[in-house]
């Protein structure tokens, strides 16, 4: 039997409806989409399609949709994009200042660090102990010379989702621009960037029914970026390469699904996240604590500390459940996540972190065996 798999967070199977949009793509219409002829109109209509859907799903205008390899691309070309098209207008500019937090994906943060070795400034704002930025310290962060702020919509790690509303009113004001990674949101809650506010977004399509391998970036109109990929003119000359119309279509398609299945499939991942904590609270009751925000986060993610456990080694006791640890053991010692950390979560408590992610294909008895696995195990290991 294979083991139930609780890592959506980490990626999604392909939707078989995924699979069947782009089949066509990968056996008979392999044209070029840059190309005149028969062969290249028919894959240029795909790219075209899908960009609408992308589009859609986020309540933005096709123009606005950059295909990517995935949401890393995506948020290194808003971020450098943004900051190399500043420093290209004059060399009397002052030098670029990024607003950031202390929670954000690696593609994020490494990015920032990249930034930071150019010379830019970079700035990160600390989170309370949910994960939630903190607004009066970003408030006192920007400065007239702050070129972007980016804000993940919601943790890739403990679900919290961030008022990206709030902190796009704040950064609009001191005239930057506000980038967000919604690669782990979208498809789960409703992702519009008029309502978030935001000028950029990023999206991955491995976190979303679709392939690993592509992604988009949703750049508002008027918005100047420098080009990432320099080559030929793809994507509105933003991204040079020839497309890889089997994965775009893919994209389009998942976002397609998606659309469609909001608001019920969040009301439906809600309703096996909360069972499964159910099931873990019969099991162990206080031997529990919930990291992130109690309500404001991503209805699929659950994760927790299991109170004089270490997570790698509970996942290891348990192989029929694939989930993730919020935390790394290094010869001996357990180090947590940058972001448990960040929220200041004890190292004693924090060590025990498990992050369970449920999806479109998990079932309740799927939740209902994990959580008396988890159970079970933990009672049967001895605490350290």
């Amino acid at each position: 039997m294979k083991p139930i798999y609780l890592d959506y967070n980490a990626t999604t199977p392909l939707d078989p409806l995924v699979i069947e949009a782009m089949q066509p793509f990968l056996r008979e219409h392999f044209g070029n989409p840059s190309s005149t002829h028969g062969y290249g109109q028919v894959a240029h209509e795909a790219v075209n399609r899908a960009r609408s859907q992308v589009a859609t799903l986020l309540g933005a205008e096709p123009a606005e949709i950059v295909f990517t390899s995935g949401g890393s691309e995506a948020t290194n070309h808003a971020l450098k994009g943004l900051v190399l098209a500043s420093l290209s207008r004059t060399a009397r500019e002052p030098v670029p200042h990024v607003v950031t937090s202390a929670v954000e994906h690696p593609a994020t943060a490494e990015t920032c660090a990249f930034l930071e070795r150019l010379g830019c400034e970079v700035t990160r704002v600390p989170v309370d102990g949910h994960g939630v930025v903190d607004l009066d310290a970003l408030e006192q962060a920007l400065r007239r010379r702050t070129t972007v702020v980016s804000i993940m919509h919601t943790n890739n790690e403990v679900g919290t989702v961030e008022p990206i509303a709030a902190i796009a009113r704040l950064a609009h004001e001191r005239g930057a621009l506000v980038h967000t990674d919604a690669a782990q949101s979208a498809g789960k809650i409703p992702v519009d960037v008029d309502a978030l506010g935001v000028d950029l977004l990023s999206l991955a399509g491995h976190k979303l029914y679709a392939p690993k391998g592509v992604g988009a970036l949703y750049v508002r109109t008027g918005v100047v970026l420098e080009s990432l990929v320099h080559g030929a003119g793809h994507e509105d000359g933003r991204r040079a390469g020839t497309e890889n119309v089997p994965s775009m279509v893919a994209l389009g398609a998942a976002c397609q699904l998606a659309q469609r299945g909001l608001p019920a499939a969040g009301e439906t991942l809600r309703r096996l996240r909360d069972r499964l904590w159910s099931r873990l609270r019969d099991g162990l009751g206080d031997e529990l604590v919930l990291n992130g925000h109690p309500t404001d986060r991503l209805p699929n993610t659950l994760n927790v500390n299991f109170l004089g456990h270490v997570g790698a080694d509970l996942l290891a006791a348990v192989p029929e459940i694939a989930a993730s640890t919020g935390s790394a053991c290094h010869e001996g010692r357990v180090d947590l996540s940058p972001v448990l950390r960040a929220m200041r979560v004890p190292e004693e408590i924090g060590r025990g972190a498990v992050r369970l992610s449920v999806g479109r294909f998990t079932t309740d008895d799927e939740v209902d065996r994990a959580g008396a696995l988890l159970a079970g195990a933990a009672r049967a290991h001895a605490r350290v």
